[in-house]
């Protein structure tokens, strides 16, 4: 049998539905999924595992027009990314019209295969759940018209609808190679990424459109208790920073009596304790870091 192993990137505008495929693909939560825009800061890579095959996904930001040094260097991430990849899935949710935003990734991403090294670019378009067939099928053809694409595949993260077929797809543009993780290995991002990102997703829940671009979680430690452990399950200290610009952002996040913070915390625990293997004693504590998008000394210290 023929092993296939290779990388895969999903790109698009903000809130396509990259991070919820990652996620369908893998089986797994490995990269926080919101209703807002612009939420994945970092590329997580999500490793799917066949007796054929070895699918390394990447997720990325969403590309943008930046208007801030976040937002150039963000862009800067995808680009860098795009170039070490064997094949990529260009996002365009079904319930959206392609717009100047898809028009302008699309420019990107023909640029990318006329490069030299001519990188497959799979048209991958999410959300097909949400539009009827009729909505569907003037959509695709929409999409088709955007470019030259190796492929193009309507899928549903939620409702699982083509996923197989999308992973076979990615698969068939990867070369031929032995396995590049162990069997069993979900991803390779550090555990204080994934448990910032899980704090950032709990903490961006059913907020105002202007925060996600304005938070950044830090993991200042992960410190096990010396305390015997409770039916064999260990406890862990783990103390995050959550950075806002503005006071009425730290105000929002805190909540009236700090009742909003307690439920960031509570929804965050649950999933840091699920990734660890452990209880959790969860500290979080918010700062205002004002204007640190547009502060290169401060989106250094926050990991930019």
């Amino acid at each position: 049998m023929t092993f296939h192993s290779g990388f895969a990137c999903f790109v698009g505008r903000p809130n396509a539905g990259k991070s919820t495929l990652t996620n369908a693909l893998v089986g797994q939560k490995v990269a926080i999924t919101s209703g807002r825009p612009q939420t994945t800061r970092h590329t997580v890579r999500g490793i799917v595992h066949r007796p054929d095959a070895q699918l390394i996904l990447v997720d990325t930001p969403g590309l943008h027009r930046p208007r801030t040094l976040l937002g150039e260097r963000l862009n800067a991430l995808v680009k860098d990314t795009l170039t070490e990849v064997d094949v990529v899935g260009f996002c365009l949710p079904a319930d959206q019209r392609v717009g100047p935003g898809d028009r302008f990734i699309a420019e990107q991403m023909s640029e990318l295969a006329r490069d030299g090294r001519g990188t497959p670019v799979v048209a991958v378009v999410t959300k097909a759940d949400l539009v009827g067939k009729g909505k569907l099928a003037e959509h695709l053809m929409a999409v088709q018209a955007l470019g030259e694409w190796a492929d193009i595949v309507p899928v549903s993260a939620t409702s699982g609808y083509n996923v197989d077929v999308l992973e076979n797809v990615l698969i068939g543009h990867l070369p031929e190679g032995t396995p590049l993780y162990a069997e069993g290995e979900l991803t390779d991002e550090p555990e204080a990424v994934m448990v910032a990102e899980l704090v950032r997703e709990a903490a961006l829940e059913g907020v105002r459109d202007e925060l996600p671009h304005s938070l950044a979680v830090v993991v200042d430690e992960i410190v096990a208790r010396d305390e015997p452990a409770a039916n064999g399950v260990p406890m862990l200290d783990v103390r995050v920073h959550l950075f806002v610009e503005r006071d009425s952002q730290k105000a929002i996040i805190i909540g009236k009596g700090g009742a909003r913070l307690r439920d960031v915390g509570s929804q965050a625990r649950r999933g840091i304790e699920a990734l660890l293997g452990a209880r959790v004693y969860l500290d979080l504590h918010v700062k205002v870091a004002k204007d640190w998008q547009r502060d290169p000394k401060q989106l250094g210290k926050l990991g930019f």
